[in-house]
């Protein structure tokens, strides 16, 4: 008997869902981002206004004074949805797990000089309630911002924040040795000089309440000076050259995590200043406010490392960031 293999093409009915074919066409095929990201917050059918804030719907766009035609015009260059999301911290944890492997195995945090490690653990450790502020104003906007394309992504940050704090955590007790480092570390945070202006920043924008001013204070002006200023520059430079290159190992995520960030947050803020005149004023305004208040508060944690130096390198940072923001279409 004689059997024959053949290949049969099957044209499909249709190439994706309706709601993600009435944006992108019939014929064309979705990617999984497109049908994680696009539509998929409910517009329709709420059952009741929340007793707690009676003047807006659950999901309700006029929380913002930031005005879009369609919320759906955000789009995050790094495709994310919940699959490719994991799928990349994933294979970053396991570079962050193995840096700490070799760092401890080879006993590197011992070989440290006890000057740079003392500085390392008075800049690092406190940062961790920084993070942890993050990932409080990263849930906030997830739950009252308006459309998944601003949303989703903003939950991803969430929880990378959380990362990063368990990360600062850990390196703390590498380089401590003993779980009291925490403690102080805490102590500096509520009662030392130098971390009173950003603490006061931090929870300064928890009580935002328009979700995308908060997003401009969180993952605009305070991410966009702190990871610059701190992990690039502090760490990458200023300390591994003093011989802290372990340190540099151990906060690879931060940096990493940092430079992929920025291109969806640069691509959120060039989307809502080019919908209207009016967006790109109010961002403008909002930039440089709390630009400006983080700058200030980050002056005095840099000089844990850099003493007379920070002034100066703030002040590029500064720079930096203003070049940043207008290649988005914001001019600072």
């Amino acid at each position: 008997m004689q059997i024959d293999l053949r290949t049969v093409s099957i044209k499909p009915l249709r190439q994706t869902f309706d709601h993600i074919a009435r944006r992108i066409g019939p014929d064309k095929a979705a990617t999984r981002y497109q049908e994680g990201t696009l539509d998929v917050q409910a517009t329709h059918n709420f059952h009741y206004r929340p007793t707690w804030d009676p003047d807006h719907e659950i999901f309700d766009a006029s929380r913002s004074a930031i005005r879009m035609a369609d919320w759906y015009a955000f789009k995050d260059p790094r495709q994310f949805y919940y699959g490719a999301y994991t799928l990349a911290r994933a294979k970053q944890q396991e570079t962050a797990e193995s840096n700490f492997d070799f760092v401890e195995g080879r006993g590197l945090a011992e070989s440290l000089p006890e000057a740079l490690k003392d500085t390392v653990l008075q800049l690092l450790l406190p940062l961790r309630h920084v993070a942890w502020g993050g990932n409080m104003n990263g849930a906030f906007i997830t739950a009252y911002g308006y459309g998944t394309a601003l949303t989703q992504p903003c939950l991803y940050h969430s929880m990378d924040q959380l990362g990063i704090a368990q990360y600062i955590t850990r390196v703390g007790l590498l380089l401590g040795e003993d779980p009291s480092v925490l403690d102080e570390a805490k102590r500096q945070w509520m009662e030392g000089e130098a971390w009173q202006g950003l603490r006061r920043y931090v929870e300064d924008s928890f009580v935002l309440k328009d979700p995308m001013e908060l997003f401009v204070a969180q993952m605009v002006a305070l991410d966009g000076l702190l990871y610059p200023l701190v992990y690039e520059t502090i760490i990458d430079d200023v300390l591994a050259a003093q011989g802290g290159t372990p340190i540099a190992m151990l906060t690879q995520f931060m940096t990493d995590w940092y430079a992929e960030t920025r291109k969806w947050v640069d691509a959120t803020v060039k989307a809502a200043a080019a919908e209207s005149p009016e967006n790109k004023a109010l961002l403008e305004k909002w930039i440089a406010h709390w630009r400006d208040r983080a700058a200030s508060a980050l002056m005095p944690v840099a000089q844990i490392a850099l003493g007379t130096q920070a002034d100066a390198l703030t002040s590029e940072m500064v720079s930096q960031f203003n070049a940043r923001l207008a290649k988005a279409g914001v001019a600072l």
